[in-house]
């Protein structure tokens, strides 16, 4: 996922059942990752049937608005990488990993993100600007 550019994140996640998915939301991450790239892979990865039933409604590409994006969520839990977003739809969604699945790549080490994010630009931020929505949580915080 990148952040470099201020007001989006983009980038392609991977999920059980109906693999990759490219993601282009209005927002930036949280101030302990903002601006940055990070890769992530959920070592409680499973491709099972339950979850292509429950993404069988799942918007491809996800465009949408950030909620919160964050490696350190919430004061009083201990730290770990955390997504939460709205879909154009205002579908909600959240991804919880373990700490230590998801990392800020070094800056000189973004080569291989520098391509899909360029592409994702190119092709998805006009859709995205072009479907007015409006979060009501874009602000939350938890406390």
């Amino acid at each position: 996922m990148d952040n470099r550019t201020t007001g989006l994140v983009i980038g392609r996640l991977t999920f059980a059942a109906i693999g990759s998915v490219d993601v282009c939301l209005k927002g930036d991450f949280k101030s302990d990752i903002l601006g940055q790239v990070i890769a992530l892979c959920n070592s409680q990865f499973s491709d099972d049937a339950i979850a292509g039933h429950r993404l069988s409604d799942f918007a491809i590409p996800q465009l949408g608005t950030v909620s919160l994006i964050s490696f350190d969520p919430h004061p009083l839990l201990d730290p770990h990488p955390y997504f939460e977003w709205f879909s154009l739809d205002q579908d909600h969604y959240r991804i919880e990993l373990a700490e230590g699945d998801a990392w800020i790549v070094e800056p000189g080490n973004t080569g291989e993100f520098d391509e899909i994010s360029d592409r994702l630009r190119d092709t998805l931020v006009s859709k995205l600007e072009a479907s007015p929505t409006e979060s009501k949580t874009s602000d939350q915080e938890w406390f």
